[in-house]
């Protein structure tokens, strides 16, 4: 018996030493999952002293991730304990599985996670539609607000980088992005799109070495100033953009001579010959 539930613990709770599975109600659509921590302490959040003096304990219900289309109940029961340390402004403290639960969450970390990755590669609407399908409750809002909640990726030290101007109200407000010219990440954004702003941040990383920017007297001359290394090179948008106006503004001063040319009807123009296709 031991071993049956030493096997359902890992079924259910894998790398997961701390908890003990109590007992187990199956019912027709939803599982009740009973739980408890098996750890002799926990350390304090407020001190970090360790604490074996239990002052009592309470049920827990967090959300968690469905189970061969049954959704999972968990009752854990947590513990409350003292802090030895009378100096602490915590005088008492809920202990926490790691891998499991949180300080107030409401769901469990795999159904965090869960939700953020659905959240990631689907976004608000279509995330929360695919959610249901898969037994998971949470509405667009819900899985926007994990994804916001993980945390940043490091960056490292981007040898070329791109930057460019955006518009947080367009027309009133700007600031500007800088992103990795080989990755496409966004490495910062900036309040202004001034070179007051610019100038700090590209002195900060001595590393750069190209700067893809737009044709902006600004951009150009904080890269003079904070990466004096780099050497600057204008992207690819901006250089279609650039050919684009020298393009119109070359037929709008050449359209007198467009003019001037012979017109002819449309109907003295030869229709073009159709050939018979192969079979």
């Amino acid at each position: 018996m031991t071993q049956s539930w030493s096997l359902i613990r890992e079924l259910l709770f894998p790398a997961l030493s701390a908890v003990a599975v109590v007992c187990i109600e199956a019912g027709s659509p939803v599982v009740r999952v009973q739980a408890g921590a098996t750890s002799a302490g926990a350390v304090c959040p407020g001190c970090g002293a360790w604490s074996e003096r239990v002052h009592g304990s309470y049920l827990r219900v967090p959300a968690d991730l469905p189970t061969a289309g049954r959704q999972i109940v968990l009752a854990l029961r947590v513990r409350r304990f003292a802090c030895p340390d009378g100096t602490c402004p915590r005088r008492t403290f809920v202990e926490q599985i790691n891998g499991l639960t949180r300080r107030h969450g409401q769901s469990t970390e795999r159904l965090r996670s869960a939700v953020a990755e659905l959240g990631l590669a689907l976004a608000g609407r279509a995330g929360a539609r695919m959610a249901a399908l898969l037994g998971i409750g949470g509405s667009r809002s819900t899985l926007l607000r994990r994804v916001m909640e993980l945390p940043d990726r490091p960056v490292g030290a981007p040898a070329a980088v791109g930057v460019d101007d955006f518009a947080l109200r367009k027309g009133h407000i700007y600031g500007t992005v800088v992103t990795d010219a080989v990755t496409h990440r966004v490495l910062d954004l900036l309040p202004e799109r001034d070179g007051a702003t610019l100038v700090p941040w590209l002195a900060a990383r001595p590393q750069i070495e190209v700067i893809c920017r737009d044709r902006a007297s600004a951009y150009a001359e904080a890269g003079d100033t904070g990466a004096p290394q780099a050497q600057q090179a204008a992207d690819r948008f901006h250089l279609w953009q650039n050919l684009t106006r020298a393009v119109e503004r070359t037929v709008m001063d050449r359209r007198a001579c467009l003019n001037s040319l012979p017109r002819r009807p449309w109907w003295s123009t030869p229709a073009p010959a159709r050939g018979r296709g192969r079979r």
